[in-house]
């Protein structure tokens, strides 16, 4: 009987609408990028903010509890191997600098060297990206990223995907510098849609 009124009492529960749902997980999305940004401001942190940003997306999608506390958890543990990862990326940013600065200065071969140096930047950006998005505390950055490398290459739609979502983040600083802040969020949760996207057609296979 009472079991018969608890089934009762849940169908009669008012229930969130889509719309309702899609628009908090997109409020979330900006708010990530608050945070994300955030943890982001010594610079070399930016993998394990992302990493952070994306585990609690992750988390939210999947309706578990979860919030500023958590993201800082996960950030700590994230950052301990992952300002490494983060050294490593302003290093190609600085080599794609002087690629482009060899393009613009005229030098032979110059413009073959800008693409190309400009190409494997946005290939390790996504691959970090994407190692950022399944990054779970206690597992090694290198075997993360060894892994996204390939899914990035293996996965050139999902990669493209991201990608674009660096280039809005870039056009939305360029317009508007507050407003590549809360985007960061909606790169991160791209970055999670890509690899769930991916996961599931490889389990189908």
């Amino acid at each position: 009987m009472a079991t018969g009124r608890a089934r009762a009492k849940a169908r009669e529960a008012p229930r969130e609408s889509v719309l309702a749902e899609r628009f908090a997980v997109f409020a979330e999305c900006l708010l990530t990028g608050v945070w994300i940004a955030v943890a982001s401001l010594p610079l070399i942190t930016w993998p394990a903010a992302f990493a952070a940003g994306s585990r609690h997306l992750r988390r939210r999608t999947g309706h578990e509890a979860g919030g500023w506390r958590e993201f800082t958890a996960d950030f700590r543990a994230a950052v301990r191997g992952g300002w490494i990862v983060g050294v490593a990326g302003w290093a190609a940013v600085a080599a794609a600098w002087i690629d482009v600065q060899a393009v613009r200065a005229g030098i032979p071969g110059g413009p073959l060297v800008g693409a190309v140096g400009l190409f494997a930047l946005l290939g390790l950006a996504v691959a970090v990206l994407r190692a950022a998005a399944v990054w779970v505390p206690g597992v090694s950055w290198r075997t993360l990223l060894a892994d996204a490398g390939r899914r990035t290459v293996l996965d050139p739609a999902g990669s493209f995907l991201l990608v674009g979502g660096l280039a809005v983040v870039a056009c939305s600083a360029w317009i508007i510098a507050p407003l590549a802040v809360p985007v960061l969020g909606a790169v991160a949760a791209a970055a999670v849609a890509v690899e769930e996207r991916h996961r599931h057609r490889h389990r189908l296979r």
